[in-house]
């Protein structure tokens, strides 16, 4: 009889070559007594996302907030000064007064709580109207993420972190670490997975999309963005329960895997696609969809531009291939999910539903169209909004 030997798991190696790991050790990094007499600096909620993508390595090769070599190169060239891809600058804003007092090690706080501690090692001045046209390709302060820029301080702090505990949040059961994510995908076997990045429900586009990757790969990591998003997008506990519904009834429970990705959202588009395809390397992904206005927000970037702005890169350096879909929508007369590369029909034939229209069929109480998206989410949904 012979015996078939089946090859171990290899998954993609990290950025950098190396998953970072800044989470104290009890016993083995410095003793938390020693904090007592530190400066504290209490962060927002965003560098609060950020000091944990850092310290679990989901941003790797990032060990803390950039310095200004880095930063200077991440806005003009999409790298840092070493040459790695990396597009969106990763800071730590703070302002003049407070920048002359805090110095060496200091205790991050948020909400109060102690959660970790930055090592400063470099002080610079922002160069906002800068960042602002390069990242965000607008200075207009509409842009959500171009009014979190101009709000912050005015120096950067920049140094190596330390993130006490892993902050498990909302979502416990779906909160894993790039490392334990790497760890189920070598459990289950997966030699290819493919990412999908969603600060939205999925309707039934989105569905399209997961099931045409998975036609081509072992695994689905459903990776739903739940840290901070605009006042107006769906709130992530209502996403998630949808999520839940929709993934009992209608995916292959062996080949998904639904975690959460607790970045928050910037709204910088192309420049965000890069981040949020390269830290799913991080968590062991070798495939990356992108669809129409990846993480864009308004009219400020092209419908493809998010795809178009990977021919910065080789495929070597990005280390996780890139699927690139035209926009999907539901064609009446061909009676399923198409997109402009197979379908023959024009508009008129389409049933594409805005999001302003969808909030406004649900505040009125009215169903989606299962067209649009399955009657399990769609109930979700109108639940959430008749009880906000």
């Amino acid at each position: 009889m012979t015996t078939v030997q089946t090859a171990p798991v290899t998954l993609p190696t990290p950025l950098g070559g190396t998953l970072v790991r800044r989470i104290w050790r009890p016993g083995q990094d410095f003793d938390p007594a020693e904090l007592a007499g530190l400066p504290r600096l209490e962060v927002s909620e965003r560098s609060f996302a950020d000091l944990e993508m850092l310290a679990t390595g989901a941003y790797s090769p990032l060990t803390g907030f950039v310095n200004e070599a880095d930063y200077l190169s991440i806005v003009e060239h999409l790298r840092l000064a070493d040459g790695t891809p990396w597009s969106l600058p990763i800071t730590l804003a703070v302002s003049r007064e407070q920048a002359e007092r805090l110095g060496g090690r200091v205790v991050l706080t948020h909400d109060g709580q102690d959660v970790g501690t930055l090592d400063i090692e470099e002080k610079y001045l922002a160069r906002k109207a800068r960042e602002a046209r390069e990242v965000y390709r607008t200075e207009d302060e509409a842009h959500p993420g171009v009014a979190a820029l101009y709000a912050a301080g005015e120096v950067y702090l920049s140094g190596p972190v330390t993130l006490f505990e892993v902050p498990r949040g909302e979502f416990p059961r779906f909160h894993r670490t790039p490392s334990e994510v790497r760890e189920v995908i070598e459990a289950r076997g997966w030699r290819s997975t493919v990412a999908f990045q969603t600060r939205n429900p999925i309707h039934r586009a989105h569905e399209y999309l997961q099931k045409v990757a998975l036609e081509l790969v072992d695994g689905l990591l459903l990776h739903p963005l739940v840290g901070r998003t605009k006042s107006d997008d769906v709130p992530a506990d209502t996403r998630m329960e949808a999520y839940e519904v929709l993934l009992r009834g209608y995916y292959p429970q062996e080949r998904t895997l639904l975690s959460v990705y607790p970045a928050a959202m910037r709204y910088a588009g192309p420049r965000e696609a890069i981040v949020h395809a390269l830290s799913r390397r991080n968590y062991g992904a070798t495939h990356f969809i992108v669809g129409r206005d990846h993480a864009g927000v308004g009219s400020y970037y092209g419908t493809y531009d998010a795809q178009e702005i990977f021919s910065a890169y080789t495929a070597e350096e990005l280390g996780i291939r890139i699927l690139k879909f035209e926009h999907t929508f539901y064609c009446q007369s061909c009676a399923q999910m198409v997109s402009p590369r197979t379908c023959p029909h024009d508009a008129s034939h389409h049933l594409i539903l805005s999001g302003t229209k969808v909030r406004e069929k649900l505040r009125a109480g009215e169903h989606l169209p299962p067209e649009f998206t399955r009657p399990e989410v769609a109930e979700v949904l109108r639940r959430a909004y008749r009880q906000g």
